[in-house]
């Protein structure tokens, strides 16, 4: 196997979540005119060529059924529950405020894997833990600010994401890869296009382009993203997620008009340092169970875009 190169994993982590958050961006200026259902059926419908050109280079003998159906199952419904929930909070919030909330969810998975890998969490990482939380406190100001569907819907997506990706690291590595890539896929597709008839409305050729755009972008970060942990060290790359709320302060300044506020810096500064606390603490091999899956650490997952874990297990 070749060296690592830090810098270079590290430069590849960077332009993957600069993606994201412009296809977050993208999403934002559609919800602001359609469901989030809607945007989500198309994002993909339009995602599954790219993911087909993923999976024709899968050579794992098999078939799609499940090993651990409860265990698929639960996560499937926790992945569509992200996705909606994430985008919906996309439309309605402002985005720093949105990837704020949602840098909780790792956090919760540091909680949840507590009952479901039987993970003893000492204290060190439940104060971590604790902070983040009181750094989600920070960016909702409960009392202060009203309380929106758009912040329930951020919220919900951290726990659902946390969800999905805990259930990964208990069954990823006996489920076969093209299972846990397209059942979240396929769900969406089917729940989705259930609700499309009563939220469908026009589009014309800009706006159904900008949900190619999203499909586009999402595979593309996602070759980045897997770029990015086969050259550099995952204890380096993780951490690179974070760099999406400067990219969220940026757009949303100039395109939304939208102005972080303190609380939401100071909130997000606490959610970041939290996570990043756990991060260097789960790159220690003889400190946690979930070490070897750090690689998992990035982008929450919507069933929209395949997830880059089991590509990067596969790959291997």
């Amino acid at each position: 196997m070749a060296p690592k190169s830090n810098l270079k994993g590290a430069l590849f982590a960077l332009a993957a979540f600069g993606i994201y958050a412009t296809h977050d961006v993208i999403v934002k200026t559609l919800g602001a005119e359609f469901a989030a259902f809607q945007i989500v059926f198309f994002s993909v419908l339009l995602g599954f060529p790219y993911v087909t050109v993923m999976l024709m280079r899968d050579a794992t003998h098999g078939n799609l059924r499940p090993v651990h159906p409860w265990w698929t199952a639960v996560r499937t419904v926790a992945t569509v529950v992200t996705g909606v929930c994430a985008f919906y909070a996309f439309s309605v919030l402002p985005l720093a405020q949105t990837y704020a909330i949602l840098f909780a969810a790792p956090l919760l998975i540091t909680v949840l894997a507590i009952p479901i890998l039987g993970e003893t969490v000492r204290l060190r990482r439940w104060a971590a833990v604790i902070a983040g939380l009181v750094g989600v406190l920070i960016v909702l100001r409960p009392g202060a600010e009203p309380f929106t569907l758009g912040h329930f819907a951020a919220m919900t997506a951290a726990v659902s994401s946390a969800l999905a990706s805990i259930i990964v690291r208990k069954i990823g590595q006996e489920e076969r890869s093209a299972a846990l890539l397209l059942y979240p896929m396929v769900a969406n597709f089917v729940v989705m296009g259930l609700a499309l008839p009563f939220v469908y409305k026009p589009m014309d050729a800009v706006e159904f382009g900008g949900l190619a755009v999203i499909a586009l972008f999402a595979f593309l970060a996602t070759l980045l993203v897997i770029a990015a942990y086969r050259n550099g060290e995952a204890v380096i790359v993780a951490p690179m997620q974070y760099s999406q709320i400067i990219w969220a302060a940026g757009y949303g300044w100039f395109i939304f008009g939208e102005k972080p506020d303190a609380p939401t810096a100071i909130g997000a500064g606490v959610i970041i340092a939290s996570g990043l606390y756990i991060l260097f603490r789960e790159g220690r091999t003889d400190t946690s169970r979930t070490a070897p899956n750090l690689q998992g650490r990035g982008r929450i997952e919507t069933g929209t875009f395949p997830r880059f874990g089991p590509i990067l297990r596969r790959r291997r």
